[in-house]
């Protein structure tokens, strides 16, 4: 395959957007064909337009019908994820989705079946899989500088908790914010989850508490090689985004740090002083959010393994686990795949 692979992107958001402006600076072997969004207007075509996306539509059928597009990115709202997928999936594309697939395990696997058969490239939105950080971590652990796994640490804190709205039909803090720390912990290990013990509190804002969620949460892992780990969450750092991870083996142990806008740190007679995280976790993950699209595209040319089935199904079943151990207080086993 060696045209320029055609993509058309369902959703035109803020992550779809963050998709576009990459797949058209960022990437290369790509063309932006189309963009689709229900709300589609003057505003979305001006802002393609000036990155060379030409054709804005409001129906994203139209896009799956176009036998000229060879794969999709669906960035539309969750609950459509599962259903557009079986579709393109039906009409030959090659898929990227953002997570999660659904909330509910059954029309994931059944969205996964209907894309096994149909032979096509499927990719998760995973994005912290390819950040440089924990990509280093990882191959420690590859590389046996850790050693044998004995724990895991995985510090995930974001600066400021979302709207009320969001959290309403978000899933939880579990579904939403902590699936991506459920699906790291699978990665940085290389071990599936089987059991999780879940703590959690409403500290951050009391709006959220009235949704039924939490804002704060610790949880425990077990895992399938015998590691164990824990991860704490918090919806509200006031210094920043707060991304941190250690991995402690028989052998030594591997830390990742937070990014900072520079390294500097001065110190004089009465302080230590450096910089704070990067605030926003699009500036935090900017290449990643890059970095994954080139392996989508990678996996489309090369057959690159990516973050797919195993991906979008593994972490919704720790997830739901981990909202049960919160209800009963009790330890609950993962479902396994």
């Amino acid at each position: 395959m060696s045209k320029n692979l055609k993509i058309g992107i369902i959703g035109g958001g803020r992550i779809g957007k963050v998709h576009a402006a990459n797949l058209t600076t960022r990437v290369s072997g790509v063309e932006v064909a189309v963009m689709a969004d229900p709300f589609a207007g003057k505003e979305l075509e001006t802002w393609a337009a000036d990155r060379g996306i030409t054709r804005v539509i409001k129906d994203y059928k139209l896009i799956l019908n176009d036998a000229a597009i060879d794969a999709v990115l669906i960035c539309s709202p969750t609950d459509t994820h599962a259903s557009i997928s079986q579709e393109a999936a039906l009409a030959g594309k090659h898929i990227f989705c953002e997570k999660p697939l659904n909330q509910d395990p059954d029309v994931i696997r059944k969205t996964l079946e209907v894309v096994k058969k149909a032979g096509v490239v499927f990719q998760i939105g995973f994005n912290r899989r390819f950040d440089h950080n924990f990509r280093a971590l990882r191959q420690a652990v590859v590389d046996g500088s850790v050693g044998d796994v004995h724990l895991l640490c995985i510090t995930s804190r974001d600066p400021e908790p979302p709207p009320v709205e969001y959290v309403r039909v978000s899933g939880g803090l579990f579904m939403d914010m902590a699936i991506h720390d459920f699906d790291m912990a699978r990665y940085l290990t290389g071990s599936e989850i089987v059991k999780v013990h879940a703590a959690g509190a409403v500290l951050v804002d009391p709006a959220i508490g009235r949704e039924g969620d939490i804002d704060t949460a610790i949880t425990t892992l077990w895992f399938e090689n015998g590691a164990l780990g824990v991860i704490d969450n918090s919806r509200k750092a006031t210094y920043g985004y707060d991304q941190r991870a250690e991995v402690f083996g028989s052998k030594g142990a591997a830390q990742s740090a937070n990014d900072t806008p520079s390294t500097v740190r001065v110190s004089d007679s009465d302080r230590v002083e450096s910089e704070k995280p990067l605030y926003f976790f699009l500036e935090r993950y900017a290449e990643s959010f890059a970095e994954e699209l080139r392996e989508f595209v990678k996996a489309i040319r090369d057959g690159a393994e990516v973050p797919g089935q195993k991906a979008a199904l593994n972490s919704v079943l720790i997830a739901l686990a981990a909202k049960k151990s919160l209800e009963t207080g009790l330890p609950v086993d993962v479902e396994q795949t």
